[in-house]
């Protein structure tokens, strides 16, 4: 079965050296080991976990790009038929974020944009993403963010779904919104999001499949069987490894499918 992992990076020795790193590292259990891979180490890493296509994440935040579009490029341009990009951009300069976007954001090789709200200190109803959201919806692509709480050592309150990221979501209702990471400890107001907006996402990403809550899973049988979709947030885990209790989510032959392929590549129009 064909999977599409929808949160990965390949990251850059910028983005290896930020002082939140160690903490991250300390979460996923990498400690002293710098993860910085080349793109053939990133496929060999697909490949044993069956992945077909990774979305590769740019990564900026206030100190600048730590892993920037052009980089992104590049890096698909070494394996454009299993890497596809996502963009992302400088909250601070507004009209430079929407010609950012305007420039690589093409829904073939670059198919959404995402924001890491942490990494900012700032929530998505900030006033400093909605040129961000206006540009997504005329270039037809996903918003994608985190959700939940923060594994380095920055405050969490910015992940949280209401009111923060349902502010978004009311005020813009054509805007397809993917957040990373699970949601939780916010379940509730994940299910609530999902319920209330049919453009709403989710992926499983900085998660093994086995260290699911409880409560996601029974969500992913339920409300969100065509909204949750797998990741991984590589190379902080591999897809070998996150795929590690697959079969004990007790998912059926069409659920299965919709989670590990279906849903991303109908939400990011992703061709087979």
């Amino acid at each position: 079965m064909a999977i599409i992992d929808a949160w990965a990076q390949i990251t850059t020795e910028r983005m290896a050296e930020a002082p939140w790193m160690a903490t991250l590292l300390r979460w996923t259990g990498r400690s002293g080991r710098r993860p910085v891979p080349t793109v053939p180490e990133a496929l060999a890493a697909m490949d044993a976990g069956g992945v077909e296509i990774a979305l590769l994440s740019a990564w900026h935040g206030p100190q600048g790009a730590l892993i920037s579009n052009a980089e992104v490029a590049a890096q698909i341009e070494q394996a454009p038929d299993r890497l596809r990009g996502l963009a992302s951009v400088d909250l601070t300069d507004p009209m430079g974020a929407v010609r950012e976007i305007r420039r690589w954001v093409d829904g073939r090789r670059f198919v959404g944009v995402r924001v890491v709200p942490w990494l900012w200190d700032l929530p998505p109803n900030d006033r400093r993403y909605y040129p961000v959201y206006v540009a997504c919806i005329e270039a037809g692509v996903p918003f994608c963010t985190q959700i939940g709480h923060t594994g380095p050592l920055r405050r969490s309150e910015t992940g949280r779904l209401i009111p923060y990221l349902e502010d978004v979501l009311l005020d813009f209702p054509d805007l397809t919104v993917v957040g990373g990471h699970v949601g939780f400890p916010w379940l509730d107001e994940l299910v609530s999001l999902t319920v209330k907006f049919p453009n709403f996402h989710v992926d499983t990403s900085a998660y093994t499949l086995a260290r699911l809550p409880a409560g996601f899973v029974e969500y992913m049988h339920g409300l969100g069987q065509s909204r949750v979709m797998f990741g991984t947030n590589y190379p902080m885990i591999t897809p070998a490894k996150c795929l590690e209790g697959l079969d004990a989510l007790g998912l059926d032959d069409a659920q299965r499918a919709a989670f590990l392929s279906g849903n991303a590549r109908r939400v990011f129009r992703l061709q087979a």
